[in-house]
């Protein structure tokens, strides 16, 4: 048993069954004994790996979306170069090596980091501790100053937690996470039915069938970040794998070690992820005013942008064996396998809607 299965059974005993989203932000989160509290899950000694962990060409290339984004702001003298979950600081230190080709727009950033952990901002701060930019850390993206903004969101939703809800014969339950017979934790339905779930569900089928799940996410953060750019300007870029639209299905996942485990049988030991509804945040974000852009695959993103060209400049200058890896991470970041993020994670933008089109949006 670990640690913060221990303080969940404490809580269960006391206070009944959880929501699975209030499990799995526990999970992630706990001060003491929280996921992301605890330790750097990120690269091949990690848990997992994320684009920017793949190749410098992702973040080199957010780095120039970002610029471009800049001039197309009207090149403000100030703008927040914020990032949401910024992991060990990759993203942030390619995009600003590449955001140096556009020397106006590298004096005009200050570096907003927004993340929770104390462990991953140690990371951050030893790998940018040398960038010529000036950086603060915050633990929410509230605290960051007033002014124009360029926020990056890279496999940022998928962590936040996700609600469930089962269909039954008497309507839609939601999903808790209980003790089960057996005294091992264990999943069970609440009693009685959501009330006002259809205002939940917006766009789901009426006609699904008993035992399908439904899951959803409340979109606090990104109507903050969408009401910021309405407000004071700007554009958010959102990449994370998910579905285009509504749909039903359990996308919870719990991964460790780089392989797929039970969500419930380690917690706090295992990073716990769920698909982004792309059609939900597009949603939010034209609620708050904004203007949404895509989504699109990560592929079709990758490419508009770019990245072959860039691919092809790093062969270049490259040994035979790093020349194979390059084309090993352009694979990765671009294809449409299962093995591959090109096809399976979808880039989205929302902006304030004077900026008109964006860079990799506009085909």
């Amino acid at each position: 048993m670990t640690p913060l299965e221990a303080e969940l059974r404490r809580v269960i005993a006391a206070d009944g069954p959880m929501s699975v989203a209030s499990y799995m932000s526990i999970c992630l989160g706990h001060p003491v004994h929280g996921y992301y509290m605890t330790r750097d899950p990120f690269g091949r000694g990690g848990d997992f790996i994320t684009a920017p962990e793949v190749s410098q060409m992702f973040g080199e290339l957010i780095g120039l979306w970002a610029a471009a984004v800049w001039q197309t702001m009207g090149s403000p003298a100030q703008v927040a170069l914020v990032e949401l979950g910024p992991g060990r600081g990759t993203l942030m230190a390619d995009a600003l090596r590449a955001a140096r080709v556009v020397p106006a727009f590298a004096a005009a950033i200050h570096v907003h980091l927004v993340e929770t952990s104390p462990v991953l901002e140690r990371r951050q701060q030893e790998l940018l501790a040398r960038v010529d930019v000036p950086i603060a850390w915050h633990r929410d993206f509230a605290a960051v100053p007033s002014g124009p903004v360029i926020v990056i969101a890279n496999e940022f939703f998928d962590a936040l937690p996700v609600h469930q809800a089962v269909k039954t014969t008497s309507g839609w339950h939601e999903r808790m996470v209980g003790i089960g017979p057996d005294g091992k934790l264990a999943f069970a339905l609440h009693p009685d039915p959501i009330p006002g779930f259809a205002t939940i569900a917006q766009g789901l089928p009426a006609n699904a069938p008993p035992g399908a799940v439904f899951e959803w996410r409340p979109g606090d953060t990104a109507a903050d970040v969408a009401r910021r750019l309405v407000e004071q300007g700007g554009a958010a870029i959102v990449i994370d794998y998910g579905h285009v639209e509504n749909a039903l299905g359990e996308t919870l996942q719990a991964v460790g070690r780089h392989g797929f485990t039970d969500p419930l049988a380690k917690p706090g030991d295992v990073d716990l992820t769920a698909h982004v509804d792309f059609a939900a945040l597009a949603r939010t974000a034209t609620k708050a005013g904004t203007r949404v852009h895509g989504p699109i695959s990560q592929g079709d993103f990758l490419r508009r942008l770019g990245i072959e060209a860039r691919a092809e400049a790093l062969r270049a200058k490259a040994t035979a064996a790093q020349a194979a890896d390059i084309e090993a991470a352009l694979a990765r970041l671009t294809g449409g396998g299962r093995e591959s993020m090109g096809a399976l994670f979808k880039a989205m933008a929302f902006a304030d809607p004077k900026l008109g089109a964006l860079p990799g949006f506009d085909s």
